[in-house]
């Protein structure tokens, strides 16, 4: 790829003549379901990691923003030393390549996702959405991200035909899980808060990253995305031990008080919109831009979906659309 050299050559121009940065190697660090690559960058002192987003494709600017948003507020964001917004580069502190999924064992777990749900209580408690600007996750865009699994997965993976009974449960089944979300309390929504995007740190762990889509969104959206992961399962009992000591949390705040029972089921559907959408995205990963790794998390978040869908009566027969129509689907990933 032409552009993946040229854009190299921009950054080492950057680093070397522009911020006059005395590094001894860069290599890559990640890549990400975006189209933002990292590099982590080598010097006498220690590492940084250079963020590459074209700005055609990624901008900084939320990036910039939510970084400022949570470090104010007592969160461990990565420090941003330096920017080159024109050509979408970043300079920031190195956390390292250990994340929560490295290190998720039936021993730790209890410890990690203690920390990582103060760190997301903190987010919730400390930081207005509403007196920040963030987007909000509107009836809009919930839609747009379920319609992610309808047009993607089960049109071009699956290659289904879709039935106009089968569109009506669809659309059934999105109005149910759309109308939860709205009716949760709106609080500050990492958006992708799960294994792959905490990490380990030395002091004041979890470091967060890939905290750009941040929105104004559900109680319960970042707290499904972790306990409820699409690369890592636990028991049921487990997540509902976990859920049940975070709700007890959230009653000493009394503008989010409500009963377990509802606590339970917007977590539960809140998880349904997610890894509806997660599936959907999985699909496009693959068709779209040739990055096959994710297709092999689809069967773990399919199993989520068809699991929650049996607990409610009114998702009957939506669970019982993806046993008929998608589980037998030649080209379902196994």
């Amino acid at each position: 790829m032409p552009n993946t050299d040229s854009r190299l050559s921009a950054i080492k121009h950057w680093l070397g003549h522009i911020l006059e940065f005395n590094y001894t190697a860069i290599k890559p660090a990640s890549t990400d379901a975006s189209f933002r690559r990292y590099f982590r960058i080598v010097h006498p002192q220690g590492s940084h990691i250079v963020m590459d987003a074209p700005p055609e494709k990624e901008a900084l600017t939320p990036f910039i923003k939510i970084s400022e948003l949570l470090t104010r507020n007592g969160l461990k964001a990565p420090q941003i030393h330096a920017q080159n917004i024109r050509e979408g580069f970043l300079l920031l502190d190195d956390f390292g390549s250990t994340c929560y999924l490295d290190h998720l064992t039936p021993k730790a777990v209890d410890t990690l996702y203690k920390a990582a749900m103060q760190a997301l209580l903190k987010m919730q408690v400390n930081i207005n959405p509403a007196q920040n600007t963030l987007p909000s996750y509107n009836h809009a865009l919930l839609h747009q991200e379920l319609d992610l699994f309808r047009d993607w997965f089960l049109t071009q993976l699956l290659d289904i035909t879709l039935s106009p009974a089968t569109h009506r449960e669809l659309d059934r089944t999105w109005t149910l899980l759309i109308k939860s979300a709205l009716e949760q309390p709106q609080v500050f929504v990492h958006r992708d808060f799960h294994s792959r995007n905490l990490m380990i740190l030395e002091e004041h762990s979890p470091g967060i990253i890939d905290f750009q889509d941040a929105v104004h969104g559900p109680i319960s959206y970042d707290l499904v995305s972790l306990l409820r992961d699409c690369y890592i399962t636990w028991p049921k009992q487990h997540v509902l031990h976990w859920v049940t000591a975070y709700h007890r949390q959230l009653q000493n705040h009394p503008r989010w008080q409500c009963e377990l029972p509802q606590f339970i089921r917007w977590f539960d559907l809140m998880g349904l919109q997610r890894h509806l959408k997660a599936i959907g995205i999985f699909s496009r990963l693959k068709i779209r831009d040739h990055k096959e790794n994710y297709i092999n998390d689809i069967p773990r978040t399919l199993n989520y979906v068809i699991h929650i869908s049996d607990n409610y009566p009114e998702l009957s027969s939506f669970s019982q659309l993806l046993k008929n129509e998608v589980l037998p689907a030649k080209n379902l990933p196994s």
